[in-house]
């Protein structure tokens, strides 16, 4: 800052060329600086758009630099890839002075002589070009303007329509795809096993693991809401049992209950979480509100067994806040001294907009039979303080695992038994039981079981019973989770995957059968709406990356997506995917399962930028499953048929 002053204007500029990736590429130029109060901030001097091989000159002659700007750094980046680029003559001067150069890109299509403009000189020029050959790879890339990878007769035609003004925009060429030379390129890959199969809808997702499930149902939507489980490994690099070290929430969704939408993994405590005063989340429970007319979404979650803390956002899927700044409730909180556990958050929002708590857990010595460390409090209209004293619950042989939900004007509240349940009763160890009352803050009087241990089921050889008991779409279903994906691996170490079966609710009565099958596909889903890449019912090999607006990642070749029960009505004609491959990679499009006959392919340049490719498809009409295989590394982020 002695040569440039804050608060002056001075003249910057540098040359970028990069070799690798798409035909076109986005480069800024940014100054980064500390304001006056501290915060770092980033300013863009200068930007253009490079074309592959060509040296592109970033400029401004007269920038002005922030006043009370500090620790000034200039940088050079790109929009959003990771293609690697050169840097030359990166100067700094008094403000007014050109420097020579290659020029700041103006690039665009139709625009051979880059002046900004598309006049008769560029329909000569691509002509010219088209004839003799262009005399650069920009001149190329521009005289294609229906971006078809070939400049041809189309494209003077086009030129000439635009001039004339018969046309205001250059339309987009449909792909060739060369049907033979896909067939043979995805004969020669070997598919990625599932770990679910074909006739499953149980787990419900099985690119990661998810335990404790809690659940909202928001606009025809079952989010559902898991402590993040994650493979643990010593300092040898040998897998280790589940310690639940979990700072991150894992959020899905459906309208049909078997496809599902994978929204990521939300960063909850620790460091990088919303919540850094927590060094936990687990077995979160979610509830939205209208608040001052817009509505507002909670996430409520346990701090270990040492509270719960509540997360605000203005969508189901976040970017999430800590509103408080630390815990709901802990065992400061009045009449919450003796709980054993501060855990296991269940949130209900009664018909007159009022919400309740309802927490604890654990088996103070010699109370096995009435352990009294179950808690309900009333919240206050902001969902994030309490109105009034949590009050006891004493559901016989508590262990854990409280929902709450209403049906008609009863209230169901459902829980974990613990492990010392005598012979005789009517229910074992480490199953789900349920009392009911008319009033959500009790007393509730025990009426029954739901659901015993899923180990009862063969799901798994046993362990802690954990659970949602939810309505949706005027039908009852029961959200558990289960060890069966992990055995699946070879692994027996407590790691837990997500599943839903229905519930019987009879006069009162609830019970509930644990399977691998799951439950019915509620809703064909429509393929002429864009949907989410990451929606799927089953997959092989795949992630997916990001937080709310996320991605298929992670992909290699004979890895795959399938999606259920897709109804395609009277027929499609093309495809049009987002997607991006560092290297270049295919996609094959088929119907059954990944094996079946293609009904389509879909092409990706090599490139580090998310596009749009449109295809055309052969028609496929009726519902049916849909099936994305890749041919290797891919992003992949949104289809949709038309």
């Amino acid at each position: 800052s002695r040569a440039f002053v804050p608060g002056e204007q001075f003249s910057f500029s540098a040359n970028v060329c990069y070799t690798s990736g798409a035909a076109t590429d986005t480069f800024y130029m940014k100054l980064q600086y500390v304001d006056a109060s501290g915060e770092t901030m980033y300013d863009s001097i200068a930007e253009g758009t490079a074309i592959q091989g060509e040296w592109l000159q970033l400029a401004n002659t007269n920038y002005t630099i922030p006043a009370g700007a500090t620790d000034l750094q200039l940088y050079i980046e790109t929009a959003d890839s990771t293609v690697s680029f050169y840097v030359d003559e990166a100067i700094g001067a008094v403000a007014g002075t050109k420097i020579d150069g290659p020029g700041q890109s103006g690039f665009m299509l139709g625009d051979l002589d880059s002046d900004g403009m598309i006049t008769g000189t560029d329909l000569a020029m691509a002509k010219r070009g088209m004839m003799k050959g262009f005399d650069s790879n920009g001149d190329k890339l521009a005289a294609d303007v229906d971006q078809s990878g070939v400049v041809d007769a189309a494209d003077m035609t086009y030129l000439a329509q635009y001039l004339s003004c018969q046309i205001t925009e250059f339309p987009v060429a449909e792909r060739v795809v060369d049907f033979a030379k896909m067939d043979q390129l995805f004969s020669s890959i070997n598919l990625t096993s599932s770990l679910k199969k074909d006739n499953e809808n149980n787990a419900l997702y099985t690119q990661r693991f998810g335990a404790d499930p809690g659940f909202m149902v928001y606009k025809d939507r079952l989010y559902v809401y898991m402590t993040n489980d994650a493979f643990e490994y010593d300092g040898n690099g040998n897998l280790k049992e589940n310690s639940y070290d979990v700072q991150e929430i894992n959020c899905i969704s459906s309208s049909d209950l078997v496809n599902w939408t994978d929204h990521g993994a939300i960063p909850v405590a620790g460091g990088s979480g919303a919540a850094r005063w927590a060094y936990a989340s687990w077995a979160p429970d979610a509830c939205w509100k209208t608040i001052n007319g817009k509505d507002k979404f909670f996430l409520y979650f346990a701090n270990s067994a040492g509270g719960i803390g509540v997360l605000t956002a203005d969508s189901p899927t976040g970017p999430w806040t800590d509103p408080i700044g630390k815990a709901l409730v802990t065992k400061q909180t009045p009449n919450c001294g003796d709980v054993e556990w501060m855990f296991d958050p269940g949130v209900f929002v009664d018909d007159d907009g009022t919400g309740y708590l309802y927490f604890g857990g654990g088996v103070p010595s010699g109370k096995a039979a009435d352990p009294g460390t179950a808690r309900v409090v009333k919240l206050g209209a902001d969902m994030i303080s309490l109105d009034g004293t949590p009050a006891r619950i004493n559901p016989p042989y508590l262990f854990e695992d409280s929902s709450i939900l209403k049906i008609g004007n009863t209230y169901y509240y459902s829980y974990c038994t613990n492990f010392n349940v005598p012979g005789g009763q009517a229910f074992g160890s480490g199953e789900i039981c349920y009392m009911t009352s008319n009033n959500p803050m009790g007393p509730f009087t025990y009426a029954g079981r739901m659901f015993k241990n899923p180990a009862s089921f063969g799901l798994d050889g046993g362990g802690n019973n954990h659970h949602s008991f939810v309505e949706f779409k005027g039908k009852y279903y029961l959200l558990y989770h289960a060890r069966a994906i992990e055995r699946r691996m070879n692994v027996s170490l407590n790691y837990r995957s997500p599943h839903i079966d229905v519930a019987n609710v009879s006069n009162g009565s609830i019970t509930v059968t644990g399977t691998m099958t799951g439950v019915s596909q509620l809703e064909s889903l429509n393929p002429y709406e864009v949907v989410q890449a990451e929606t799927m019912a089953q997959q092989a090999g795949i992630n997916v990356s990001g937080v709310g607006n996320t991605v298929v990642s992670d992909i290699s070749a004979g890895d795959w997506i399938k999606l259920k029960g897709v109804d395609f009505g009277n027929g499609c004609t093309k495809l049009t995917v987002r997607v991006s491959s560092t290297s270049g990679a295919a996609i094959k499009v088929c119907t059954g399962g990944p094996s079946g006959k293609a009904f389509g392919y879909v092409e990706i340049p090599a490139g580090t930028t998310m596009s749009e490719i449109t295809v055309p498809v052969n028609s496929v009409s009726g519902v049916n499953d849909l099936c994305f295989v890749f041919s290797g590394a891919l992003q992949f982020d949104t289809w949709c048929f038309s």
